[in-house]
């Protein structure tokens, strides 16, 4: 492990963007505390890493890439579409991060946004805007609100064997996997289809999931999970 500690040290990604607290209205290096608390219950050290160099892995013993913005269309070929809003910086800073991770045979999981960069950072794409697909905003209702979805799991999954064969979560995306990326496997799905959470198989602990497993934080499987693998 990164550190003496007896508890794994969780490197989080974080978000920069203008924010508002007492008398200070400017650019902060944020995340919602459901992160930090899902990963505290789940019983690691929560450290949010803001943008920079990715040898900061060097300090943590497993990486969760978190939500935010939607993935510059560019990293797959593709222009941005006119509901396409990226952070080209975090695009740089959590790519290096991932490829770094995986490089290491680090735990990561990938949630909303996170698992999007996972999929692209192994050479797969992202549609745009998956209304345009499914005919419904029923992931992303709207602004600020989080669609209840049922999740169908692949039996003999990772997902699966911590979750079940199927979950209820919290969506809040309005794109998804199109094509997979390499030595990604799609292993839950929404009823319209939607790929929900992938994972590589094998021995390490690399998964992503479309949903918001943080915002129940009396449900921290999944991060119980990325913490026990690093064990």
């Amino acid at each position: 492990m990164a550190s003496n500690a007896s508890e794994p040290i969780i490197g989080l990604t974080t978000y920069t963007e203008k924010a508002s607290w007492g008398v200070w209205h400017t650019e902060a290096a944020l995340l919602p505390r459901s992160y930090v608390d899902s990963v505290k219950q789940a019983g690691g050290i929560p450290v949010l890493l803001p943008a920079g160099d990715s040898d900061v892995l060097s300090a943590v013993d497993a990486l969760v890439l978190s939500g935010g913005a939607d993935v510059d269309p560019a990293r797959y070929g593709q222009q941005p579409q006119d509901k396409t809003v990226t952070r080209p910086e975090r695009d740089a800073f959590e790519f290096a991060l991932a490829r770094a991770a995986l490089d290491r045979g680090l735990p990561v999981l990938g949630v909303c946004r996170g698992m999007q960069v996972l999929n692209v950072a192994l050479g797969g794409s992202l549609i745009q805007h998956l209304p345009d697909r499914v005919g419904h905003t029923e992931h992303q209702p709207s602004p600020g609100v989080y669609g209840p979805t049922h999740v169908t799991l692949a039996a003999g999954s990772r997902v699966a064997a911590i979750l079940g064969a199927q979950t209820k979560c919290q969506c809040y995306h309005h794109q998804a996997v199109d094509r997979l990326g390499d030595g990604l496997r799609a292993v839950g799905w929404a009823a319209d289809g939607t790929v929900e959470a992938v994972e590589v198989p094998g021995a390490g602990f690399v998964v992503g999931v479309q949903w918001h497993p943080e915002q129940d934080t009396q449900e921290v499987r999944l991060f119980a999970a990325l913490v026990a693998a690093c064990r």
